[in-house]
């Protein structure tokens, strides 16, 4: 079960409910992956609504890793997400309001 007090959050993935969470190995692999520079260009790229299904797939690949899942990018591309696209925009936010707080 997701601690929401350590910035985890729960992704369904396959019908299967799964922990994400953004650690600081996680977030170094975003900032290596996406190019962001740092983690405040990150959040400033997330805030601004420039998110594409690459980043989606990497959001949600660093945070299902960080949260103890052994899974690919390319695993979690050929994946169904709960609530399909949507839903998978749905839990990148949550899993980046549950590290940064409110983006807005």
């Amino acid at each position: 079960m997701p601690n929401p007090h350590r910035g985890e959050i729960a992704i369904v993935v396959d019908g299967e409910e799964r922990t994400a969470c953004l650690t600081l190995g996680a977030l170094a692999e975003l900032e290596a992956r996406l190019g962001g520079g740092d983690l405040v260009g990150l959040g400033e790229r997330f805030a601004a609504g420039r998110v594409s299904a690459r980043d989606l797939t990497a959001i949600l690949g660093a945070g299902l890793r960080g949260g103890g899942n052994a899974i690919s990018d390319d695993d979690l591309a050929r994946m169904s997400v709960e609530g399909g696209v949507r839903g998978a925009a749905d839990a990148a936010l949550r899993l980046l309001k549950a590290t940064f707080g409110d983006l807005t």
